[in-house]
Formats: C-alpha cells, sequence, structure tokens
C-alpha cells in the first residue's frame, strides 16, 4: 500500500488482482443476468472461455490499466461529503454557494479590463468564453490571480453550445485504441473518463448520468458489445457510473419501445441490447455557469467584446495586451496582462495570426449536424447508440429537455461564426436511426437542426500533420500568447489547468494556491438536491397578466418547477420568487415550461445582454423548437427592454438579428421541404 491509501498493483501482479475482481463482479452467481448467455452458441460464450483465453484478456486489461503509468492504483469511492477539501475551496464554497450572491455588473467588470494598465496590468487575460475560455477563467481566478475574460459574441455561443450534449469517455476510441494499439486514443479515452464523472459532480442539477443502449441482431454482437463495454466499465475504474449490462430482446423493447426488433434487412431480427453509462449535460448553461462562477470567484468576463488586435511590445515583441471592441456600444479600450490566453476554439488561428501572420495554421475543422425530434421517438431515460454507420460514424440517438436529439455527422467544413446543417446531413441523421425504430421517420418531425463545429487540432511545430488529435494542444508560438486548443466538453477541466499552468510559467505568475477546481462546484450547485423542484412547487406561484394588464394567480406545476430547480439549481428559488412577485410567471410558448421570469433573471444575473443570448443560451428553446422560439421572441424582447432600457429602434434591431440566428438551424431546404409535406 502507498503512502497515500491507495493500493498499488504493478504489471506482474495485475493477472492475479484481474480475476479475482472479474468473478466477483461479473460471475453467474453475483451477476444473474449473464446466465441469458446459456443461450449463445459455444465458441462465442464469455463463460466458455479457458483459462488461457481469459488470461489473455487479463493481460490485454493489465497493458490497458498500465499503459500511461506503469500501474493501476485502485482507489476506494468516497461519496463528495467525504472527501477533505482545502480551506481555500471552503471558502470559494461560501461565495460561490451563497444565495444571495449576484455577479458584478456589466459596467464594473468593462472598468476593471479597462483599468488593466501596463504598469498595473493582469495576470493572465483570457480570449475567448467558451468551455475551456471559462473554464481559465475559473481556474486562474481560483489560483488568486487577477484574471480577465472577453468573448466576442455570448459565454458559449460556438462550438460549447452545439455538443451532443454527452459527457463521455469515448467507447469508440477505446475500440480504437485496442485495435489500433493506439496509445494517443487509449490515453484519451482514461483522461475523459477521470474527468467525466467529476464533471457530473460539479454541476449535478445540469448533468446526469444516462444509460445508452446498443442494438445486436447477433449473437456475436451481443458479446462483442458486452465484452467492449465492460472493458469500458473496468477502464473507468472508481470513476463508474453504473455497470453495463445485457437485456433480451424482450426486456429491451420494454425499455425501449420504439426500438425495431427486425435489422435494417429485415432478415435480422433483435438478440438484445447492451447498455452501459455515460453522462449528459445542458451544455451552454454549464458554460454560463462556469463564466458566472468566475465572476463569483474575482474574474472580470465580459462578453460581446471583441478583440481587435494584440499589442505588443516595442523592444521583446512579447503580447502584453489586447484592444477591445465592446460591440454593444462600439467603445474600443486597450487592457494589458503579463500572459494571453487563447481559447478562442475554432477561430484561434485568427487570433494567432494578430499576433504572427506568417503562424501556421493548426486547427482543421469538422462540422457536426444534429437535429431535434418530438419527445416520442425516444423514451425519457434511455439513449440508443449507433455504433457504426455505412460509411463509419456512430449516431445517438438521446432524451434531451424533453424532446430527442439525433446526430451527429463529421464532415470537413469551412469556419464560419454561424454554421448551417446541411440537408444531406440532416437525411443521413434520419435514414441512419430509420433502420432502428419500429415508427415512420419524418422529415417534417425535425423540430430544429444545427450545425457545431469542432476545433482538431494539429501541433504546427510537428513534421508529420497527418492525423488530427482528438486530444487538446497547448502551445505558446508567440512569447505571451499561450494557445489551448482541441480536447472535448468532457475534458474542459483539465484543459483549462494545463493552459494556467503554462500561463503561469510563461509569465513568472505566482498564484496563491494549485489548481482547485477539481472539487469545485459551480453556482446552483450548493445546496441543490434533485427533490428541490417540490419545495418550489410547493413554496411558489406563477403570477401571470393578460394581455388586458389583469393579474392571474396560477399554481408552480411540476413541469414548470422541475425545469427550474434543473436549469439553475438553487438559484431557482429567486426566478420563482421573480415569477410572484412581479407577475412573471407565464410560459414564454405553448408546450415549453419556459417562463417570463427567466428573462428578467438572466438579464440581472447572468449577463444575458441580447435576445440571441437568452433563446439559444439561457434557455434552449432555439434548439429545442424553431417555431416556439419564434413564438416566444416578441415576449422576450420586451421583458429584455425593460430590463436593459432599450429604444424601440434597438428592440427591432434585436428582432431581426433573432429572426436571422434562427434561420440557421434550418437547412437550406428545410422551410421549403416542411411547407410541401405540411
Amino acid at each position: 500500500m502507498s503512502r497515500n491509501g491507495k493500493v498499488k498493483i504493478t504489471k506482474s501482479s495485475f493477472n492475479k488482482y484481474f480475476h479475482i475482481w472479474f468473478d466477483s463482479q461479473y460471475s453467474i452467481s453475483s451477476f444473474p443476468i449473464i446466465h441469458q448467455f446459456s443461450n449463445l452458441p459455444l465458441f462465442l460464450s464469455p463463460l466458455s472461455m479457458s483459462p488461457a483465453s481469459f488470461r489473455r484478456l487479463a493481460s490485454a486489461a493489465a497493458i490497458i490499466a498500465t499503459a500511461s503509468s506503469g500501474a493501476v492504483f485502485l482507489t476506494p469511492s468516497l461519496a463528495s461529503s467525504d472527501r477533505g477539501r482545502p480551506p481555500i475551496v471552503e471558502s470559494l464554497r461560501r461565495s460561490i454557494g451563497d444565495p444571495t450572491a449576484s455577479v458584478p455588473s456589466r459596467s464594473v467588470q468593462e472598468s476593471a479590463l479597462s483599468g488593466a494598465s501596463l504598469s498595473n496590468p493582469l495576470d493572465i487575460l483570457v480570449i475567448g468564453g467558451g468551455a475551456t475560455g471559462s473554464g481559465v477563467a475559473l481556474d486562474a481566478a481560483t489560483r488568486g490571480l487577477r484574471v480577465g475574460l472577453v468573448e466576442r459574441d455570448d459565454f458559449s455561443s460556438g462550438t460549447s453550445s452545439r455538443s451532443t450534449k454527452l459527457i463521455h469517455g469515448g467507447v469508440r476510441y477505446l475500440e480504437k485504441a485496442v485495435f489500433n494499439l493506439d496509445y494517443g486514443q487509449l490515453r484519451l479515452v482514461f483522461h475523459a473518463l477521470e474527468e467525466r464523472k467529476q464533471l457530473i459532480e460539479n454541476a449535478p442539477h445540469l448533468c446526469h448520468a444516462l444509460p445508452c443502449m446498443t442494438p445486436c441482431f447477433s449473437w456475436f454482437e451481443v458479446v462483442y458489445f458486452w465484452m467492449g463495454l465492460k472493458m469500458y466499465d473496468l477502464v473507468a475504474g472508481p470513476r463508474l457510473l453504473h455497470l453495463s449490462r445485457y437485456y433480451s430482446a424482450k426486456q429491451s423493447v420494454e425499455l425501449f419501445p420504439t426500438l425495431a426488433s427486425k435489422g435494417k434487412d429485415k432478415n435480422t431480427t433483435l438478440t438484445g441490447t447492451v447498455v452501459y453509462y455515460d453522462g449528459q449535460m445542458n451544455d451552454s448553461r454549464v458554460n454560463v455557469g462556469l463564466a458566472c462562477t468566475a465572476a463569483l470567484a474575482g474574474a472580470s468576463v465580459l462578453n460581446h467584446a471583441e478583440v481587435v488586435s494584440l499589442i505588443r511590445d516595442d523592444v521583446t515583441q512579447r503580447v502584453i495586451g489586447a484592444r477591445i471592441r465592446n460591440n454593444l456600444s462600439g467603445q474600443e479600450f486597450d487592457t494589458y496582462a503579463k500572459v494571453v490566453v487563447n481559447a478562442a476554439g475554432p477561430f484561434c488561428d485568427s487570433v494567432r495570426k494578430m499576433a504572427d501572420g506568417e503562424s501556421k495554421p493548426m486547427i482543421c475543422p469538422s462540422s457536426g449536424v444534429h437535429i431535434v425530434l418530438p419527445d416520442y421517438y425516444s423514451p425519457q431515460g434511455m439513449g440508443l447508440i449507433v455504433p457504426k454507420t455505412k460509411d463509419g460514424r456512430v449516431v445517438f440517438m438521446l432524451p434531451w429537455l424533453g424532446k430527442t436529439v439525433a446526430g451527429t455527422t463529421d464532415s470537413a467544413t469551412s469556419i464560419t461564426s454561424l454554421p448551417k446543417p446541411h440537408e444531406d446531413e440532416i437525411q443521413f441523421i434520419l435514414d441512419t436511426i430509420t433502420d432502428y425504430l419500429n415508427i415512420k421517420v419524418r422529415r417534417t418531425d425535425v423540430l430544429s437542426a444545427w450545425s457545431g463545429i469542432r476545433p482538431l487540432a494539429m501541433d504546427p511545430t510537428a513534421k508529420n500533420t497527418e492525423n488530427m488529435s482528438r486530444d487538446h494542444i497547448v502551445l505558446e508560438d508567440c512569447p505571451g500568447l499561450v494557445t489551448i486548443t482541441g480536447g472535448k466538453w468532457t475534458t474542459y477541466r483539465s484543459m483549462a489547468e494545463d493552459a494556467v499552468d503554462a500561463a503561469i510559467k510563461s509569465g513568472k505568475l505566482k498564484p496563491i494556491n494549485e489548481c482547485v477546481t477539481q472539487k469545485l462546484q459551480l453556482v446552483g450547485s450548493y445546496g441543490w438536491d434533485p427533490s428541490s423542484f417540490a419545495a418550489l412547487a410547493q413554496r411558489y406561484v406563477r403570477v401571470k397578466k393578460t394581455h388586458g394588464g389583469k393579474v392571474v394567480p396560477g399554481t408552480m406545476d411540476t413541469a414548470a418547477a422541475k425545469h427550474l430547480s434543473h436549469a439553475y439549481g438553487s438559484m431557482a428559488d429567486r426566478v420563482a420568487a421573480i415569477a410572484q412577485e412581479e407577475g412573471l410567471g407565464k410560459r414564454l410558448a405553448h408546450g415549453h415550461p419556459f417562463l417570463e421570469a427567466e428573462v428578467a433573471y438572466c438579464a440581472r444575473n447572468e449577463y444575458c445582454e441580447s435576445a440571441v443570448d437568452f433563446i439559444a443560451r439561457r434557455c434552449r428553446i432555439a434548439f429545442l423548437d424553431i417555431n416556439a422560439a419564434e413564438q416566444a421572441l416578441k415576449r422576450v424582447v420586451e421583458i429584455l427592454a425593460s430590463e436593459h432600457k432599450w429604444d424601440k429602434s434597438r428592440q427591432m434591431q434585436e428582432s431581426k438579428m433573432a429572426k436571422e440566428f434562427l434561420q440557421t438551424f434550418k437547412s437550406s431546404q428545410n422551410a421549403h421541404v416542411q411547407q410541401q409535406e405540411a
């Protein structure tokens, strides 16, 4: 046993421990569902493997488990409340967890940035308010550094709001790692699984475990996926969410009623399914939570603030700041920093070229398209994964916020701020899920569709750039400018940690403490539990104003209470209070739980500065149903106008920009097709 209380197992003794572990977890006596395998052909049954076969499996597991460090550490799983926290975390917990806490105003944040001078600079200026950039700001601020962040649009306005909504280690990456003996892919899986559960624990109101079902139409597929997903469980170790398991065809259809019982060629029947667990999140609300938590921790964060140019020292040519334009007012100002961190996602090459026009590109953009379908396509608590399509892709169909999200594609694209989904990509997703469902899949059922740009990274200093990395890259190819890119949503926290470490080294900064974000929950997480919605429903009413100005009290129904609880966590009481006390309890759109009070709350507490900020990133109505978003738009603009003192001209401009934005959630043929088929 090592000094830190962990059990250390070297390669030489792993086989012995693996056999003990495997027998205890998956023997017939302790895992009765494996009785289902008694119908397997003898040569396929995992229960009929010879001792030699088990030893080979154990050896393979040993190689996987020891690949990154040469040893496995089996750590007892501890509840969050049992883990010791550094004193700085307790101090931050009090400030971030205060239910009455409010983020500094936008004007205060802008003043802090413009006040950073050459003689009194920020420690770190972050460019980009996506998951990684906001994570960098939070990490640096909680180390006691003076931090600023600017985002030219809104927090999570780019790739970070357009994900598959999964928090995952990467089942397909593990498959590639095993079959291609690819250490890079294996390291990515280890890393992502380590971060997966931590993200769920740090934002429990916005993230949860989700079972995903893999259909099998032969016994070979059953064994193949069962063993692969058991290996996924093994690699997760103490970060395991729930054990994967096999279900018979009958059980599978009970769990997923729309699942087809016949294969796509109609000559095969459903043999069974293997269900494993990954995480799911409300991505943009996690991102906004990161930015607001960073603000509460002391960072100066400013959305709708664009970097016009970088400032360099005349003598050393080191990057020492940036020229910023406030895109809401049009005013510009300079801000100075000891280090600038470039976390601009797909646009990081544009920032690098501001410092060095000759810099080599490091981004190879890839488009991922998703569509949203009605809730009856999938059951409430079960996702579906198509492990391999005809062109080798993986397609998911997942329940999300009362609808079904399906995707994704993976194709080369150009970099643009508002990518649009192509009709052929939408049709590809529809055609793929058709083969696995027993209901008619209709183009007119598509409620919304969007495209996100993945910033696949390649090291510009590498001699061979043929293989793009799904891992992240941190480099400083221009003094004073640290670039972080690549990676994925699940690993944003550790990516931010690496970027801050690099910035500290570059600027010779002196943080007060080490990184503490691993055990730091986001705003809204403290004091929240899954039953919090019940207290909301009991404590508040939704007071609504009619068009004639009459005030009408209404119940805080379960749907609205659950939505507020999961979207705002422990801050939901403040939203409900606005609904009750200010007469903003009416729904924004029929059939959706979003309330007028949310618009006012987000304007006051979440830096919601435009109609698009709200319909796309604060609530997700644009992603869920574009027709409902259009229906809600007029009232959203009216409430924001009241909060921000907009004149009629600004209100018209906001409505126009929001309608243009919603057009990007349709393919070029979408509106025409829907009109023809209606």
